[in-house]
C-alpha cells in the first residue's frame, strides 16, 4: 500500500491517513520518528496489543483515557497493579475493556521490569532488533518482517503477551526503528533525516 493522498496543506501523507482527520497530525508529528524513550516504548506497545482486531483510529482517540487508566504507561507503576485494579480498568468505559488485553499489560510492566534489569533499557533492547535498511521491502507492503518475528519470538520468551509479529512490527513503523512513510509522502524525507541524527541506545 505504497500509496499517498493530499492532506490539509496540499502535500502529499501515506494514504492511511485518509481514514480519519486525526491521522493527519499523529502522522505528521509522531509516527516514523525514533524514539528511545522507555515510558513511550512501553505504552506504544501496549496500544498495539490493544488494537489486536480493532482499528488504530479507537486506540487512538482513547489514547489519554488509557494513559490516565495505566498510570501514563509508567512500567514500575503498572506492574504494582492487582485485582483491585483490574476491576477498575473493566468498568474504565474511557479505554478497552477486554480482561485478557489488560492482564497482558500488567504482566507485560513486570517483563519490562526484567528486561531493564538485565539490558539498562527497554530501548537499547529493542533498537537491536533494527533491521539493515537495505533488506528491507517497499515502504507499507508488509506487515510483518524478520525482525518484527524475531523481536516477537524473543519478549514472547521472556514472558510478554500479545507481542505478535504483526503487533511488534506496526510498534516498529511507529517508534522509528524502520521508516515506512510512502516513497512519496512528504515526511518520509524528515524522518530519514531524524534518523540519521538520531543515536541509538546502547
Amino acid at each position: 500500500m505504497n500509496s499517498t493522498v493530499a492532506g490539509p496543506d496540499g502535500k502529499l501523507r501515506c494514504s492511511w491517513c485518509s481514514a480519519s482527520p486525526d491521522f493527519f497530525d499523529y502522522h505528521d508529528k509522531e509516527w516514523g520518528f525514533p524514539v528511545d524513550d522507555d515510558i513511550r516504548l512501553f505504552e506504544k506497545i501496549c496500544l498495539e496489543g490493544f488494537q489486536s482486531g480493532l482499528s488504530w483510529r479507537t486506540i487512538l482517540a482513547k489514547r489519554n483515557n488509557f494513559r490516565a487508566a495505566f498510570a501514563g504507561f509508567d512500567f514500575n507503576k503498572v506492574a504494582q497493579f492487582n485485582e483491585v485494579d483490574i476491576e477498575r480498568l473493566l468498568r474504565d468505559k474511557g479505554i478497552v475493556r477486554h480482561r485478557g488485553k489488560i492482564e497482558a499489560v500488567i504482566n507485560n510492566a513486570k517483563m519490562a521490569q526484567d528486561l531493564v534489569s538485565r539490558e539498562g533499557s527497554l530501548a537499547a533492547y529493542f533498537w537491536s532488533f533494527e533491521p539493515d535498511e537495505n533488506s528491507l521491502p517497499e515502504p507499507q507492503t508488509v506487515s510483518t518482517s524478520e525482525a518484527s518475528v524475531a523481536l516477537s519470538k524473543a519478549l514472547k520468551k521472556q514472558g510478554w503477551k500479545f507481542v505478535g509479529p504483526t503487533t511488534v512490527y506496526a510498534f516498529m513503523q511507529a517508534m522509528g526503528l524502520v521508516n515506512d512513510h510512502s516513497s512519496g509522502c512528504a515526511l518520509r524525507e524528515k524522518v530519514e533525516k531524524a534518523r540519521k541524527r538520531f543515536k541509538r541506545p546502547r
